[in-house]
């Protein structure tokens, strides 16, 4: 679909400014008089999701939009999410932006948002940390603990709980989140959704419900339209860095790297989500159990080999024995990291059959004492290369699970055989 057929290219005239954020406008421009929606709580949203999966961004927010009034928030970042509020604007709709200020954002993030606001008429609600939590943890722990001991405790006092305060307050909010944006994790993004980690005005599960009108949008995509709209940017897009977030835990990516191979690179590439978007975090060991038990296996037929532990063992350790380089993807069913990359690794296989790499799998989470002393596993899905005779193991260092990443990474290193 060309770019320019999901937007209408005329623009929107000049809105008084009401405050909080809030815009004023007749009906939208290019799309048909919406009708008075019905109580959120009382639509389907699933069939919702399937109805405007092929709706343009504009229309999807001119939905949510419709739907929820000044109940919806627009949650910006700083980055090429910029775009949402671009949207917001041409529905013509009166729309709230809110903003979270961790106070580690980049000089340059800070400026956009007053370019932001000027360019738009609008005045973005800040969201900030609790004071207390933020300076006991700097005191106990130091500005920097996160290097050491992850992200994720930093994340929760500086993003989540902030997020947290400011979305009870609302009955559904807009995010900028995108299938491609990794392509391990976040394959699965529906256009709209019941939010499955965060609470809404009246409290409770299913009370708040969650747009991401750019789901199926590229990042070129993204970019030509913010390029044609003459939409203000942040400055740190044209040093290098695609995805933003605070100053210490982002840097620029290389040309080929993908965008979130910039954030949290001292750890983990699985670990790379800071709980704003983690829908599939287990509350307790007996949902953990469940789902384990429910769980089907993965790769059941195809080219995929199925190793036991005692395989895995004698690869590992005879390497004169090893007849040919062994790519094991070391998953657990129930993990639904695992469950994302199913169709890239299980393609993978087929288009390696007969090339001299054996391409396998190991269920790594009813042998995690083996796989973590062998291997180090901390995460699900850890993927190595055992190579044709030579010692140990290489880790697949990058969040990037796609076929050709993949293949390309498993080909540098067995030669292109």
């Amino acid at each position: 679909m060309n770019l320019l057929d999901r937007f209408p290219t005329t623009s929107s005239p000049p809105m008084a400014n009401t405050g909080r954020g809030l815009r004023c406008g007749g009906a939208p421009r290019n799309l048909e008089a919406s009708t008075t929606a019905a109580p959120a709580k009382d639509i389907d949203w699933a069939q919702t999701a399937k109805d405007l999966d092929s709706k343009s961004p504009l229309e999807i927010m001119d939905h949510a939009l419709a739907t929820f009034g000044d109940t919806i928030g627009i949650a910006w970042s700083g980055a090429e999410d910029v775009a949402l509020v671009e949207y917001a604007h041409l529905t013509g709709r009166p729309y709230r932006v809110f903003s979270l200020d961790t106070g580690r954002l980049n000089p340059e993030t800070y400026r956009v948002f007053a370019a932001v606001e000027k360019h738009y008429g609008i005045k973005i609600e800040y969201t900030f940390p609790d004071a207390q939590e933020t300076m006991d943890l700097v005191r106990d722990k130091g500005l920097f603990s996160f290097y050491e001991d992850g992200h994720g405790e930093c994340c929760r006092v500086r993003k989540v709980r902030p997020l947290r305060r400011q979305l009870a307050g609302l009955g559904a909010w807009v995010t900028g989140q995108r299938k491609d944006q990794s392509p391990g994790t976040r394959q699965a993004v529906p256009v709209v959704q019941v939010d499955p980690v965060f609470e809404g005005a009246s409290g409770g599960p299913g009370s708040l419900i969650k747009y991401n009108p750019l789901s199926n949008m590229t990042s070129t995509e993204v970019w030509n339209f913010l390029r044609v709209m003459g939409v203000p940017t942040n400055a740190l897009h044209a040093a290098g860095y695609v995805s933003i977030g605070c100053e210490p835990c982002t840097r620029p990516v290389l040309p080929g790297q993908h965008e979130r191979e910039g954030r949290w690179w001292w750890e983990d590439a699985a670990a790379k989500e800071c709980g704003l978007h983690s829908g599939n975090v287990v509350r307790s060991a007996e949902e953990q159990a469940a789902r384990e038990a429910a769980a089907a296996d993965l790769w059941q037929s195809g080219d995929v080999a199925a190793l036991s532990k005692e395989q895995l063992s004698a690869a590992l350790e005879d390497v004169a024995g090893r007849g040919e380089p062994t790519l094991v993807v070391l998953y657990a069913p129930w993990c639904p990291f695992c469950q994302a990359m199913e169709p890239a690794y299980a393609e993978l296989a087929r288009q390696l059959a007969g090339s001299g790499v054996k391409v396998a799998k190991f269920q790594a989470d009813v042998e995690r004492e083996f796989a973590a002393t062998k291997f180090g596993l901390e995460t699900f899905p850890t993927i190595v290369l055992l190579p044709q005779k030579t010692p140990g193991f290489i880790k697949y260092p990058s969040e990037r699970r796609d076929v050709d990443s993949l293949k390309m990474w498993v080909k540098a290193l067995t030669g292109g055989q």
